[in-house]
């Protein structure tokens, strides 16, 4: 079992500094359960073992993404245990779901799923999850860098916020919840999550539920995909660590990435030609009419993996829903308000930190830093700039922009829709 140790307090806040630790930022260490339940107890810190060179007071370790279809390929009876079949799923269990093994502190940094929605079970421990509805994408700065397929990252550090570089997270709206053992958790299509250990030990399974919105989302990936491998291998063709996840480990080559694109696109149309034979009820089914795609990661064609999530129900402060939307799920589920515990603080400082930065700016904080300016304009005229916020509204006159802030404009999430709707119009016109 390969675990991923992350530099840290393990006892401190599990936010750490003011950066996201990407995986790309930390360690990795091929152990067996027994040597990493040892060394999360205290057993093998002076040893010899693989993790000999971290003290556990110091780091925090992660055994993440384990299918337990190969964890327990020797007693697949365990698979049958994992029932999903409660939540609207039936027949899915453990060959569709994965295993997350963690040590106090071990956490996944703030990103939302570009595939289906997701299911978690808590085994053992708690892990306290902070979620933030997709409308509010801008305001956690989206990145792609480091790269991984159908995950999008945020830049901020969503436990202990740098609002002088990110001051549009403050309009961020987080939900909270502490996910106990026998609890499930419903995470929607394309909200955004950041999830910590707070217990010694934690265990979760959880199971990637593909939905129709996946077969477009597949084509934007694939674009995304062929734009950040071609500028980043292009800056730096000796050094893809720093760019690329280490979950990333397939052939990232111009032509490889052409040909994923093209099946893609390919399956999405493959996709239109049988849905066009479904009833739309038919098509909303997750049952036999569906395209399994049991895997978190799944790429088309190639190499068939990849990721999952679902429709959300956003909540107003008021705690009154936006929206009426029916979930395909049992009733137990209990919607999950938006956190107002420990934000008056939070607050104090944020609201100090913009009075600075107002100061700073001479009154112009804003998403075109020079507001009064600006010739008037309605929003069908930019409906882009009014879903994309800029990270550099303190610092107008910095001259240099590099590979992975135009990256971050070209692979936003917006201008890629966009981009993948023309090349699906366009092949249609091809025909």
């Amino acid at each position: 079992m390969a675990a991923v140790a992350g530099g840290g307090q393990a006892g401190d806040s599990v936010g750490g500094g003011e950066v996201p630790q990407f995986e790309t930022m930390c360690s990795y260490v091929d152990a067996t359960l027994e040597e990493f339940l040892a060394w999360i107890c205290g057993q093998g810190v002076n040893s010899a073992g693989p993790f000999s060179h971290y003290d556990n007071s110091e780091f925090w370790a992660y055994a993440d993404y384990k299918y337990l279809a190969s964890v327990f390929e020797d007693n697949t009876d365990v698979l049958q245990n994992v029932a999903w079949s409660d939540f609207g799923f039936p027949g899915r269990n453990g060959r569709e779901s994965t295993l997350w093994i963690g040590s106090l502190g071990a956490n996944t940094p703030c990103h939302l799923d570009s595939y289906g929605c997701n299911l978690v079970f808590q085994v053992q421990g708690r892990k306290r999850w902070h979620l933030y509805p997709p409308e509010d994408t801008a305001f956690l700065y989206p990145t792609r860098i480091p790269y991984e397929e159908s995950s999008v990252f945020s830049k901020v550090n969503v436990v202990n916020p740098d609002l002088k570089h990110f001051p549009q997270f403050l309009k961020a709206q987080r939900h909270m919840v502490t996910l106990y053992p026998g609890q499930v958790l419903f995470v929607p299509r394309h909200w955004w999550h950041y999830v910590e250990s707070i217990d010694p030990i934690t265990v979760s399974i959880n199971s990637w539920i593909e939905l129709e919105e996946d077969h477009q989302a597949r084509v934007e990936e694939a674009i995304t995909r062929m734009l950040v491998c071609a500028m980043k291998a292009a800056e730096d063709p000796t050094n893809t660590k720093a760019w690329l996840n280490p979950t990333e480990v397939e052939g990232t080559s111009h032509e490889i990435n052409c040909q994923y694109l093209n099946g893609a696109i390919s399956a999405y149309w493959e996709h239109s030609k049988v849905a066009e034979t479904l009833t739309p009820t038919e098509f909303k089914i997750n049952g036999e009419h569906r395209v399994e795609m049991p895997l978190k990661k799944r790429k088309v064609n190639m190499h068939p993996r990849m990721k999952e999530k679902g429709s959300p129900l956003p909540k107003s402060a008021s705690g009154t829903t936006k929206r009426e939307e029916k979930i395909p799920f049992g009733p137990d589920l209990i919607p999950v308000t938006p956190s107002l515990q420990g934000e008056s603080s939070e607050r104090r400082t944020a609201e100090s930190d913009v009075k600075d930065l107002v100061k700073e700016s001479r009154g112009h904080l804003g998403k075109l830093n020079c507001a009064e300016e600006q010739p008037s304009m309605n929003k069908a005229e930019t409906p882009l700039a009014d879903n994309i916020v800029s990270d550099c509204i303190t610092c107008p006159s910095q001259a240099f922009i590099s590979t992975d802030d135009l990256l971050d404009c070209l692979v936003n999430p917006k201008v890629i829709s966009l981009v993948a709707h023309l090349l699906l119009q366009k092949r249609t016109c091809n025909f």
